[in-house]
């Protein structure tokens, strides 16, 4: 019955039309497609995080989970708290391995080897020995049951986990498109310079956008699953432009406008996975010099499977002061976007902060939030550029920073 009843949620969450039209027939697919594991990694840059949230040592954040690297990378600024809420049981299920793994494998090397490379067999013998004894039963269960595909979910960490989930599927079908088209993706990890990246997309990448049924193909709404992207963000993101258009300039900031060597997203998108190197980069909660901060702050994450606006309808008052949604309202209506921000307004502390992401440029929340409670927040819109344009995952076209008068 909570499976069916989280299940429901997750329909609820992306399907504004009707049963019997189209857009609707798509909304349920997407949402059928994305009660599994959709992101093996989140795509939104902890690092921009950090800097727009301006966390303090008394912060208590709520934020969607999602794969939870961002979740875990937080605790290097020392919140107080971190409630990370989400309804997709893998979502969750990832978190509560990521969080029990960071307090009991037994050091660094342990936990880059099963979330920096998570393809070693070495990885089962460590989930049997130090993470599986610690974790709730929901949990193992999920890890040690099998996916549609037969593979028992666990076994994903010593063959190539950031190869499964919605968004690994994807990536590794646009690496299968680029070679039908003679591209190896991978070239562009060998470029040395941003001159060789802007060569090199030049050279091979942006041409294929032009292809015919690459155009086509873009168009479909289904073919952006992968990405997470449900219909409704799907018109936000294309906009009065063709969708491959879109998706070339997105592609064209995460192959040009930041040093490949600095970029553990294009690492992902580029190489199906992070680096094998030393000086490869790696999100915050993986790096080494992170380590021991990580591991002695997990214990302040709460980990919940729960609708975000119902987890802030349970909270006190003044309760809360770091909000981040992801992309989560690109999904919404008016009246959901209302009920959202009513909820973060009378659970905001003093200065509170709202960080957000959308499809497209702009903010969404003027002329569909009410005056008299959007103006209780002020819009950060200088700084809010300045977040896009340094957030190296390049998928969004806007990050939005909201501030508590």
């Amino acid at each position: 019955m909570a499976g069916t009843m989280r299940n429901t949620k997750i329909m609820e969450a992306v399907t504004q039309s009707t049963t019997v039209s189209k857009q609707g027939l798509f909304e349920r697919a997407f949402a059928f497609a994305f009660k599994g594991l959709v992101y093996a990694q989140i795509w939104e840059d902890p690092v921009v995080d950090m800097e727009a949230l301006e966390i303090q040592p008394d912060s208590r954040i709520i934020t969607i989970a999602s794969g939870g690297c961002n979740v875990l990378s937080y605790l290097v600024a020392d919140p107080a708290q971190i409630i990370a809420v989400d309804l997709n049981t893998a979502h969750i299920a990832l978190n509560k391995l990521k969080v029990a793994a960071a307090l009991h494998l037994p050091d660094h090397a342990h936990f880059h080897r099963f979330f920096g490379q998570a393809d070693s067999k070495q990885n089962l013998r460590a989930y049997k020995e130090h993470i599986r004894p610690h974790l709730d039963e929901t949990s193992r269960s999920y890890w040690e049951g099998r996916d549609l595909a037969g593979r028992r979910r666990i076994g994903g960490f010593s063959s190539g986990l950031y190869k499964r989930g919605l968004l690994g599927g994807f990536i590794g079908t646009a690496h299968l498109l680029a070679r039908l088209y003679k591209i190896d993706l991978r070239m562009m990890l060998t470029a040395s310079t941003l001159e060789e990246q802007r060569a090199m997309f030049e050279q091979h990448l942006a041409p294929v956008f032009d292809r015919k049924f690459v155009r086509w193909l873009t168009d479909q709404p289904p073919a952006l699953f992968g990405l997470g992207i449900p219909p409704a963000q799907f018109e936000a993101l294309a906009g009065d432009e063709k969708m491959a258009d879109v998706l070339r300039k997105r592609l064209e900031k995460l192959a040009c406008d930041f040093e490949i060597r600095d970029n553990y997203f294009a690492w992902q998108a580029f190489g199906r996975g992070y680096g094998k190197g030393a000086d490869t980069p790696l999100p915050p909660y993986l790096q080494a010099a992170n380590y021991d901060l990580v591991r002695a702050r997990a214990g302040r994450v709460e980990v919940e499977h729960a609708n975000f606006v119902e987890r802030l309808q349970a909270s006190a008052d003044a309760s809360l002061d770091r909000y981040v949604l992801l992309d989560a309202q690109d999904w919404m209506n008016d009246q959901q976007l209302t009920l959202l921000w009513s909820e973060i307004t009378r659970t905001a502390r003093p200065g509170a902060r709202v960080l957000f992401r959308t499809a497209a440029e702009p903010s969404l929340l003027p002329g569909r939030v009410p005056d008299e409670l959007l103006g209780l927040w002020d819009y950060r819109a200088a700084d809010s550029l300045g977040f896009t344009a340094r957030d190296r995952s390049s998928i969004y076209g806007g990050v939005h920073l909201y501030v508590l008068k």
